[in-house]
């Protein structure tokens, strides 16, 4: 029942979009208009060719935009990367640099543990420590 109605009203509004289009095309083919494109320089055209190249060209300026935009992105991603594997391998150089320094072969454990300083011991039992 619902995807009958679904189908129905999708194919309602497709009919109703395309009987648009073509009231469009007729009511503004006929119709001239005078298009500026510089100084002192027009051009006859009608209204549906004036329509047509202005989406157009709105389409191609949006995939420009998101084109400019994902590009974008990608140049931010490598700087990312390129910034990570930089630290990674200062981080690895640092390693090998600390594998390779000379170690003690001869440890020697302290034979009684150092004594902590002692507090020292105020007359005035009174008076705050601070």
């Amino acid at each position: 029942m619902w995807l009958k109605i679904k189908v129905w009203t999708k194919v309602t509004l497709a009919s109703a979009l395309g009987l648009y289009v073509l009231l469009f095309v007729y009511n503004n083919s006929g119709q001239p208009v005078q298009f500026w494109w510089w100084f002192n320089h027009t051009q006859p055209a009608s209204v549906f060719t004036l329509s047509t190249l202005a989406f157009l060209a709105g389409a191609i300026a949006a995939v420009l935009v998101r084109t400019t935009w994902t590009t974008y992105r990608q140049i931010r991603e490598l700087q990312r990367r390129s910034r990570q594997q930089r630290a990674e391998r200062e981080l690895a150089d640092i390693k090998s640099k600390a594998g390779m320094l000379k170690t003690r072969t001869g440890t020697t454990t302290p034979s009684a543990p150092m004594p902590s300083p002692a507090l020292p011991i105020d007359d005035d039992s009174d008076a705050p420590i601070a």
